[in-house]
């Protein structure tokens, strides 16, 4: 027996897998090589610039102590390289892909606020992170784990003060949150407000809390977007039938036009209906938002009040009340209207937060509510797509007319519109 077939025992408690270690040389490598081509890029701006004798002022000079970077691979030792500036000018070299100071990769904070939501509590997180990041999660203690709770909330605020002169929002879309969790006072209620730019990019604009969606409460929403730069009214807005944000929507912002979603439609109307026939109900409703023209889905909405309004006034009538609202998506752009006929983009980025587990009983502050539901909304704000069809959005602003989603630009696009509408009727 040689020393090559003898394999040592693991430590009790650790995980002895190849595979991962090679991985994080491999990332230590990639690490290495990307800064190393930071500097390199970093000293081509001072290739010309020298001193009295000819000589480089700025070259590099060897590197910077060994760092331990917690990563979701581990424990990473990287090694930063420093430059020497001979003029005295002060000059350094600060990488961008591993800051001064950094201890921790981004990834690995920002899962914790998503451990806090699920429930895990201050005090376990360092267990709930040790199965991916082995001993290596010790350096997440109940301590830092505060710090950088309070650190999500200063982010937050600050966030929540900074100018909005350079945004032009063409569309946005509305919603309140509500939460398992309970404040100081009461159940707690986020005010989410989402927006598109001239460029098809999604921003999250406003987030804060609200007493019960009141229209006080939107208002001071609306008009604090507006204080702080945000002047031109958006051409769109979409939301639930929450009546609050409606009014406070109307006095901010009167000639925004409004766009009630079809997903909570459908649920309010199904709340009225038996379970036996939500299938037939929910077909008929598709047939309305689904439809190529208007007239079509003024036809189709006829129909269903039809079917159903005999033997479920009550419905029909949730549905019939919002009639104009529910289709003005027809007069904007057909490649929008996957994204103008629901409130998704809130619903899908806060589906975790409606639905947190009650796991931690104690109560949570406002600030740090807002300030951990402020990071996972930015997490997600990096991974949104552009619009579908964002290049339709500057004929939006110019004020271009659109009929069936077609603009209406000339003759020849009104004469389509007609064909349309007469193949529509004739259906």
């Amino acid at each position: 027996m040689n020393k090559d077939n003898v394999k040592g025992l693991d430590i009790p408690g650790t995980i002895n897998d190849s595979l991962t270690e090679l991985l994080r040389q491999g990332a230590r490598g990639l690490i290495e090589k990307a800064v190393e081509t930071e500097l390199q890029f970093f000293l081509s701006h001072y290739e010309h610039v020298t001193d009295l004798h000819g000589r480089k002022t700025v070259v590099r000079n060897g590197y910077l102590p060994e760092r331990e970077v917690l990563t979701g691979l581990g424990s990473i030792t990287v090694k930063v390289p420093k430059v020497r500036d001979r003029s005295g000018a002060g000059v350094k070299f600060n990488s961008a892909i591993v800051p001064p100071y950094v201890r921790k990769a981004k990834r690995v904070e920002a899962a914790l606020p998503w451990l806090y939501l699920r429930g895990i509590s201050t005090g376990n997180m360092q267990d709930a992170l040790s199965v991916l990041l082995g001993d290596e999660a010790k350096g997440l203690s109940p301590a830092v784990v505060s710090r950088l709770k309070a650190q999500w909330t200063e982010d937050y605020l600050a966030w929540n003060r900074r100018d909005l002169t350079d945004e032009k929002i063409v569309y946005l879309w509305a919603d309140g949150i509500y939460s398992t969790l309970r404040g100081e006072d009461d159940r707690l209620c986020l005010l989410v407000i989402i927006g598109v730019n001239e460029r098809g990019e999604k921003r999250l604009l406003a987030l804060s809390d609200g007493y019960r969606e009141s229209k006080a409460s939107w208002l001071a929403l609306l008009q604090d977007l507006t204080d702080r730069g945000l002047k031109t009214a958006p051409k769109l807005a979409i939301g639930d039938g929450a009546l609050g944000f409606w009014a406070a929507l109307n006095e901010a912002w009167p000639q925004t036009r409004c766009q009630r979603c079809w997903v909570h439609k459908t649920a309010n109307v199904l709340n009225e209906l038996p379970k036996t026939i939500h299938g037939k109900a929910k077909a008929g409703l598709h047939e309305i938002w689904m439809a190529e023209t208007k007239v079509q889905a003024e036809k189709a909405f006829d129909r269903f009040v039809r079917d159903f309004g005999a033997k479920y006034p009550k419905a029909t009538g949730v549905l019939i009340k919002d009639r104009e609202v529910l289709l003005s998506f027809y007069d904007f752009p057909a490649e929008h209207w996957a994204h103008s006929r629901t409130t998704n983009p809130i619903e899908s980025t806060f589906a975790t937060i409606r639905h947190r587990t009650t796991r931690t009983k104690n109560c949570v502050s406002r600030n740090t509510l807002l300030g951990l539901v402020f990071q996972l909304a930015l997490a997600a704000e990096r991974s949104w797509l552009k619009l579908r069809g964002f290049d339709r959005l500057s004929d939006v602003v110019k004020g271009v007319k659109f009929q069936n989603g077609i603009a209406v630009l000339d003759e020849a696009n009104d004469s389509e519109y007609k064909q349309q509408n007469v193949a529509a009727d004739s259906n």
